[in-house]
């Protein structure tokens, strides 16, 4: 038996049965090495051989995580926070419910959208901006779910359409850099305008996925608890309590009318507008400005989160004898999501080891023949399993690439098609991935009050309203390209 998909069924039952992630990955690995008959010494050193390609994208989610914290001490998010509170928690007391659900999910997708390109925090803006807003998320019995599709689809959708910011490294250096470094020796050359042009169908697949799943899946009333919101710090994705059951719906049905209650809060919370000066909000947005320019200019988020915080602490926004404690805090906000992002890459090294990927394609091309069709399909389908044990679709892209340039010349796709062949093969099962960081995200912010579950609530939902379109578009995008 093929050992990458040993290893992947595993981790997709380990993590069903909500098994730690890290641990999922790290046991996955392990079988999977196994299977592939490799030593369990040869399994753990190729494993450990891995853990540093994770180690820099690891760094810098935990510097954003410090920078996010940082900038959230000058008061600029809860300012932001404050107002959509007010002025969602006045529109749902005038019974618009229906628009302001749909105003806050427009909301949620600018600022994913702009956590790629404009202000290049990725993930590390949903721990800070969707707690505050959870008491207005109850109040309108809104779905999480539908919540969590709309933020991946703005983190995924983004970057690997717009090349800008976190899109200028997937699609540029990433996908085509390595088509262009593979495709040499087989005569195929891309250009940059072809990347957003080869994935534009699949990102329509994606939007379509999204509407599907606030329009007709996740459309109904769910209800939430108003509960206390732990320290963002001590988040647990992997134990999360779940208001789902039939005795905790009776039991919240029965509090529907202190949700009346909400209302009023949500006013006077709106009346008490955190106090804010115009030197620290100017500090604020010139530290943004300055993160944005440090990271287009160097390449590197790491640099980029660091030259914003120090902007913060060099302005006084909170006292220098603190700078510490808040750059820790804030990287241990990110810290599990560094974690998997770690294992992943160890799991990655050890799948790549075992030889059984190009196993796995080879042994698919035999059944393919002259069928150009389910060349396609089949080149998706096998992008699925290697993404979603990977996690990351960046990490994907060298180890999909390798095979499938020469397959997309073999069977005579245009420029055009190979690279959405190759970019969403890649994207596939990023969004389904228990270890992405595009799934870790939403959970981190939706889970903060213990009502949202990374598994059910976010994997399982993004895996079916994202993967199936993808794999849908991305072979129709295959065939008319």
């Amino acid at each position: 038996m093929n050992a990458v998909v040993v290893a992947i069924a595993v981790m997709f039952a380990l993590s069903l049965a909500r098994v730690s992630v890290v641990l999922t990955l790290v046991v996955s690995a392990i079988i999977g090495g196994l299977v592939a008959g490799l030593s369990l010494s040869d399994t753990v050193q190729a494993f450990n051989a891995g853990l540093g390609d994770g180690a820099e994208v690891a760094l810098a989610y935990a510097v954003l995580g410090a920078f996010a914290l940082a900038l959230s001490k000058s008061g600029l998010p809860d300012l932001l926070a404050h107002k959509l509170i007010g002025i969602l928690g006045m529109e749902a007391s005038q019974s618009q419910a229906t628009k302001v659900k749909y105003l806050l999910l427009g909301i949620l997708l600018i600022s994913a959208i702009f956590s790629q390109n404009l202000i290049p925090v990725h993930i590390a803006f949903i721990p800070v901006l969707v707690p505050p807003l959870l008491k207005v998320m109850n109040h309108l019995k809104l779905d999480r779910r539908a919540a969590a599709c709309v933020l991946t689809l703005g983190l995924v959708g983004t970057y690997i359409f717009l090349p800008v910011g976190f899109g200028a490294i997937f699609l540029e250096q990433i996908l085509m850099g390595n088509i262009n470094k593979i495709g040499a020796a087989y005569g195929l050359h891309v250009d940059r305008w072809m990347m957003p042009a080869g994935m534009a169908i699949s990102v329509l697949g994606m939007v379509i996925g999204t509407l599907f799943a606030v329009f007709v899946s996740y459309r109904k009333p769910r209800i939430y608890q108003d509960r206390e919101i732990k320290p963002i710090t001590t988040i647990d994705l992997d134990k999360p309590l779940r208001a789902t059951t039939q005795d905790e719906q009776q039991q919240l049905h029965q509090q529907n009318d202190t949700l009346q209650q909400d209302a009023e809060e949500l006013k006077q919370e709106a009346q008490d507008v955190p106090k804010i000066s115009r030197k620290v909000m100017l500090m604020a947005i010139l530290a943004i400005i300055l993160t944005l320019v440090a990271q287009l200019y160097s390449g590197s988020m790491i640099l980029g989160g660091l030259v914003g915080f120090a902007v913060l602490s060099t302005a006084g926004i909170f006292k220098w004898q603190q700078a510490d404690d808040v750059f820790v805090q804030g990287m241990r906000m990110m810290a599990l999501v560094g974690f998997i992002m770690i294992s992943a890459a160890g799991f990655a090294s050890v799948m790549t080891h075992t030889g059984d990927i190009n196993q796995l394609v080879n042994s698919v091309v035999h059944l393919i023949g002259d069928n150009h069709a389910l060349a396609a399909f089949l080149m998706l389908f096998i992008g699925l399993f290697v993404t979603i044990g990977i996690g990351s679709s960046f990490s994907s892209v060298p180890v999909l690439a390798v095979i499938y340039v020469p397959l997309c010349v073999q069977f005579g796709f245009s420029p055009l098609a190979t690279v959405a062949l190759i970019g969403t093969a890649a994207a596939l099962g990023d969004a389904g991935s228990p270890a992405s960081d595009s799934t870790l995200g939403p959970t981190a912010g939706l889970g903060v009050d213990g009502q949202h579950d990374h598994i059910w609530d976010t994997v399982v939902p993004t895996f079916i309203h994202f993967n199936i379109p993808l794999l849908i578009f991305g072979w129709i995008a295959a065939m008319v390209l």
